[in-house]
């Protein structure tokens, strides 16, 4: 709650989702669809540092439709939200293993008359279960709001969370069997009942979204017995530079032509000598704007935001030592970066730093 309170001040894209809420498992043959998943995204970067606290919390449905002009998806995924249940491993009152069963939301309230040009907002209380689930969570993913909105696949934006979640770990993988995989992703039983369909339609689609619009790459390993698929190994790694620009460019185009230009079809147009290209707009965190190029020197003065970032992301690594990295790495691209740019392929190479290298 503390992280998730540090993102909401800072704004920006960024938020936390606990860890506890991203692992909860679906009731057997229930899962959230793709919009009322992104809604509780939503709502939980919308609670922010208080999504524990027992009291309302509120959002303007011009936050949630993102260009539909009609409200009747939000009333929609309200009531998917409401019976849904979800299910946790526990203890009973005599200490023997049980499951608990429960919603995520108590109670929703959404405005139906319009106040002029204004939308209306809708308010909701996470319940009980949920609250002490999202206070008790010793572990959080760092999801991205413009990611979280952008993926058209509900077992990839699950299979991003999970990703998330795991990848600043010693080890960031997550492994289980094919009763486990439904679980964590919602697939229901009886859909996709022969894992090749499952890889086609399912995992792979899945990595071909994460590795386009995520700031990490998911791959994963098979473990057969004679024919049958019994266990999967997701593999999660942190992107380096130039290929977190290219998510930071993906995530700020137009969702339309997403998939042709993850498989290639589109064509790139190649400005003419006399144009020139936008400068992408300077990043504002903690009211320092990112205009300026990374500096050739230490990054111990004048440059706190990227100190920040290193000491956060680098593992306990010397920060001066991963900079010199970074520049040897980026060579001449690095002089054109700024902005939301330097600041993704910075952090992006501090955890690749970290990851490839592990603690000093």
């Amino acid at each position: 709650m503390r992280v998730a309170a540090a993102l909401q001040a800072k704004g920006g894209d960024e938020f936390a989702k606990p860890g506890n809420i991203i692992e909860v498992k679906f009731v057997k043959g229930e899962s959230l669809s793709l919009t009322a998943s992104r809604l509780l995204a939503l709502m939980i970067l919308t609670a922010g540092g208080d999504a524990w606290e027992d009291r309302p919390h509120r959002m303007r449905k011009a936050d949630i439709r993102r260009g539909h002009k009609g409200n009747e998806r939000i009333t929609d995924m309200l009531q998917e939200l409401h019976r849904t249940l979800f299910a946790i491993d526990d203890r009973s009152w005599r200490g023997k293993k049980a499951t608990t069963l429960f919603s995520l939301i108590s109670r929703s309230r959404e405005e139906t008359e319009e106040d002029g040009g204004e939308a209306g907002w809708i308010e909701w209380e996470f319940t009980p279960d949920a609250r002490q689930l999202i206070q008790a969570s010793e572990t959080y993913a760092v999801l991205n709001r413009q990611a979280v909105l952008g993926f058209r696949s509900n077992y990839a934006l699950k299979l991003y969370e999970i990703g998330a979640l795991r990848l600043h770990r010693r080890q960031a993988t997550w492994k289980g069997d094919m009763a486990a995989l439904r679980a964590a992703l919602g697939i229901p039983p009886d859909v996709y009942a022969d894992f090749a369909q499952l890889r086609r339609k399912v995992l792979e689609k899945a990595k071909a979204e994460i590795d386009q619009l995520a700031h990490f790459r998911v791959d994963w390993k098979e473990t057969r017995k004679g024919r049958a698929v019994t266990e999967i190994e997701f593999r999660f790694e942190p992107k380096g530079p130039p290929e977190v620009l290219d998510t930071v460019e993906e995530l700020d185009r137009h969702s339309a032509g997403r998939k042709e230009r993850r498989s290639g079809k589109v064509e790139a147009i190649v400005p003419s000598d006399n144009t020139r290209a936008p400068q992408p707009p300077a990043e504002i965190s903690d009211g320092k704007v990112l205009d300026k190029a990374f500096p050739s020197g230490s990054l111990q003065y004048g440059h706190d935001e990227l100190l920040v970032i290193g000491r956060q992301y680098g593992g306990g690594w010397d920060v001066d030592l991963i900079a010199n990295g970074f520049r040897d790495h980026m060579g001449a691209r690095l002089v054109k970066l700024r902005g939301a740019k330097l600041t993704a392929a910075w952090k992006g190479f501090c955890e690749g730093w970290f990851n490839r290298r592990g603690r000093p």
